[in-house]
């Protein structure tokens, strides 16, 4: 019995060597095998990529998400998209680069940073918005370098081809930000049914700088000191580039902008750079001329370059003297003809920005404007309009009736012997921020105009008159200076008057409508900036509102056929030296055609 068990063993365990052998040993000489084993299951397969959603758009340098905002204002929008790298470190002074792309979907919810500079009634506060903080970033930096970003508005409609506003803001070239609830585009994209986009741009010396130092030789915009124009001419080939993914026409651009704004705006129309960059211009309250093109005793926009090199001359040696690498004037001239114009380059981009800029104020060196360099921007812009060279596209263009009464505190400026005004920036703002429309004021002019110019409709001496000399001196003789020469080559020119001036006492007398009081009726935002809130109120609500709409038809009107006139009006609009009066009774707009201006 053993015997038999251990034989059968023997048998079994040979029959598993040859299994063993035929599996997995690689024996060629078994003739036993198992039935190969099933292959392993594949894994599972990845899931495909998110789909986009709704709100992301493609732009040349990668993918934005923006914000829909149907369901509060009608439209989509994409804010914070950059359209050139940060102008810092070796950029600082250099033109604009083209941004570089990321990977991923960007957030594109908010405002980017507003551009670096010393505060101002109309810069951002401490948290880049308007709020009460802007009272305390009065005279101090507030912004940043990296600041070159747009912002895109569209009705919230799948409709294509779109007409596009590129918006440039205002503020004197040395303040100002997009995220200014001023400008919100929201409004105006759903009225005009449009493309709205506003873009920031470098401000004071930062934007303006006319230095041998600093020019490199190798790009004719690089050397030109026009920095803040070559943003805006960087803003408008992103559009070019990429409006169509947000629904826009790249082919039907209008360029717009207010004061400073305007004046850059028309600074790009006569730039042999910005060729085929827009097709339709709409300035307010601009103007490019030199003392060269004005009547005497009038106030010109742009100085010669002769002026700004002399500007960046004083600017470099003042720098020297408040970090004591010199000690006085002197010793910076000296210092200076010691160093290479490379070393002074990279002595200026090491300075830290807002100490450099507070330094430049603090010397009363700060006003920039365009530099007519002869490159980027002519020697003589007006002589350049009236040769022929220059955009000729339709121009609508726009101004207020009080325009100098914004400026009031610089009457002992211009002859009169005191400022228009007894109360500082920061007064002055704590009253505009704080004022209720609606509730009963204790404010009055005499709190805020200097005695000296009351009442303010005395002939001659008072306030109204006073604050005239530069509405007259300044802004209409530009005006005229432009759109005449302009008139020569194009009857396609357009002209608004904004006579508004219904603000709630006491600011119908200290505004009435002053510079920049259009805004609000071309964007249709009467809260939540700074001059809205001295606007508005229940009273005179309706008819401000119908201006507004009729405002925002004739600028959509304008977008899309380069001709502002629209039933909305109720008026026909004679091109210029005609002029349409904007104005509202309580509850309709008042628009009333001027057939000469006087």
């Amino acid at each position: 019995m053993a015997a038999t068990t251990t034989a059968a063993a023997r048998a079994l365990a040979a029959a598993a060597c040859l299994a063993l052998a035929a599996c997995g040993g690689g024996s060629s000489g078994g003739s036993f095998s198992f039935l190969p084993a099933a292959p392993p299951a594949p894994p599972p397969a990845a899931p495909p990529p998110a789909a986009d959603g709704p709100m992301v758009r493609q732009t040349t340098a990668g993918k934005v998400e923006g914000v829909d905002d149907s369901a509060s204002s009608g439209t989509w929008f994409w804010k914070g998209v950059p359209f050139a790298q940060p102008p810092v470190g070796a950029l600082r002074w250099r033109a604009p680069v083209e941004p570089e792309g990321w990977s991923g979907i960007r957030p594109a919810a908010k405002f980017g940073n507003a551009c670096l500079q010393i505060g101002r009634l109309f810069s951002p506060g401490a948290n880049n918005t308007y709020d009460a903080t802007i009272g305390t970033m009065l005279g101090k930096p507030v912004g940043s370098e990296d600041c070159l970003f747009v912002n895109i508005w569209r009705p919230a409609t799948d409709e294509q081809n779109l007409p596009v506003l590129l918006f440039v803001h205002g503020g004197s070239n040395i303040s100002g930000y997009t995220a200014d609830p001023l400008y919100d585009g929201a409004r105006l994209a759903k009225a005009a049914n449009a493309v709205v986009v506003t873009a920031s741009y470098r401000l004071g010396i930062l934007g303006f700088l006319n230095m041998p130092q600093l020019r490199p030789g190798g790009s004719a915009g690089d050397d030109s000191g026009n920095f803040a124009l070559l943003d805006v001419m960087a803003a408008l080939r992103f559009i070019k580039n990429n409006v169509a993914n947000f629904g826009g026409d790249p082919g039907n651009v209008t360029l717009s902008g207010e004061s400073a704004g305007a004046t850059n705006l028309l600074a790009v129309m006569t730039s042999p750079m910005a060729k085929g960059l827009f097709h339709k211009a709409f300035e307010m309250s601009g103007g490019i001329s030199l003392a060269s093109n004005l009547p005497p005793g009038t106030l010109p926009t742009l100085a010669p370059a002769s002026a700004s090199l002399a500007q960046g001359q004083s600017i470099l040696e003042k720098l020297l003297v408040a970090d004591g690498t010199a000690a006085d004037a002197a010793a910076a001239k000296a210092y200076i003809g010691t160093r290479t114009p490379a070393q002074i380059a990279e002595y200026l981009r090491a300075q830290e920005g807002g100490a450099m800029l507070a330094t430049v104020v603090a010397n009363g060196l700060g006003s920039v404007a365009p530099i007519p360099d002869g490159t980027v921007l002519p020697a003589d812009p007006i002589g350049a309009i009236a040769a022929g060279n220059y955009a000729k596209v339709p121009m609508l263009a726009g101004n207020t009736r009080d325009e100098g009464k914004l400026f009031a505190s610089l009457l002992g400026t211009i002859g009169f012997p005191k400022p228009g005004w007894i109360v500082t920036d920061a007064q002055r703002f704590s009253m505009m921020f704080n004022f209720d429309p609606d509730a009963q004021s204790t404010l009055t002019a005499a709190d805020i105009i200097d005695p000296s110019y009351l009442p303010v409709d005395t002939p001659g001496t008072g306030y109204n008159a006073a604050t005239a000399v530069i509405t007259k001196g300044l802004f209409e003789a530009n005006r005229d200076n432009l759109l005449n020469t302009m008139k020569t080559h194009q009857s396609n020119i357009w002209h608004y008057r904004l006579d508004w001036a219904q603000e709630p006492s006491p600011w119908s007398d200290v505004y009435g409508a002053a510079h920049a009081f259009d805004l609000p009726f071309v964007f249709g935002n009467f809260s939540g900036s700074l001059l809205s809130n001295v606007m508005g109120g229940k009273a005179n609500q309706p008819g401000r509102l119908a201006l507004s709409r009729a405002v925002m038809a004739s600028v959509g009107a304008f977008m899309r056929k380069g001709d502002p006139n629209t039933p909305e009006l109720g008026a026909t609009w004679a091109t210029w030296p005609s002029q349409l009066r904007l104005d509202a009774a309580p509850s309709a707009a008042v628009v009333t055609p001027v057939q000469a201006v006087p």
